[in-house]
């Protein structure tokens, strides 16, 4: 009987690759790798709540998030580059491996700090460009 295991690695150029491995009984293992990238870009709208804005700057700038595997570092630049629309939404570009879109980055972070988030796929850098010429999320709401 041979049972499949998939490891997904994240590395430093931020794409995925993932690695199969045939897993015999005898517990001797085969590796059959192949390359997929699977990350997606996507623009992310959220309504900030307005009381812990200050707390996420603050977290922001001890760069608190960083360390979360495995989306602290691309969480941390994207919440520090966010922009405001003129509604007051906040938006930026998140990169993310998940399906669902953004479920880790949710559960341990996004839900504490904002309300209706929605995401909307771009091309890789596309949604930077949007947003631009937007004022950048600030700690006063």
């Amino acid at each position: 009987m041979v049972k499949r295991v998939r490891v997904q690695v994240s590395i430093r150029t931020q794409e995925l690759r993932e690695i199969s491995f045939s897993v015999l009984r005898r517990g001797s293992h085969r590796p059959k790798r192949y390359a997929r990238s699977r990350m997606a870009h996507y623009i992310v709208r959220a309504k900030p709540k307005p009381e812990r804005l200050p707390e996420l700057h603050t977290r922001l700038c001890e760069n608190a998030f960083v360390n979360l595997r495995p989306f602290g570092k691309a969480l941390t630049y994207s919440l520090s580059e966010a922009r405001t629309q003129p509604d007051g939404t906040a938006i930026w570009e998140e990169e993310d491996y998940c399906s669902p879109p953004l479920a880790q980055e949710r559960a341990a972070v996004l839900d504490k700090y904002f309300d209706e988030i929605t995401v909307e796929q771009v091309n890789a850098g596309e949604g930077w460009k949007q947003i631009e010429a937007l004022p950048k999320l600030n700690a006063n709401g």
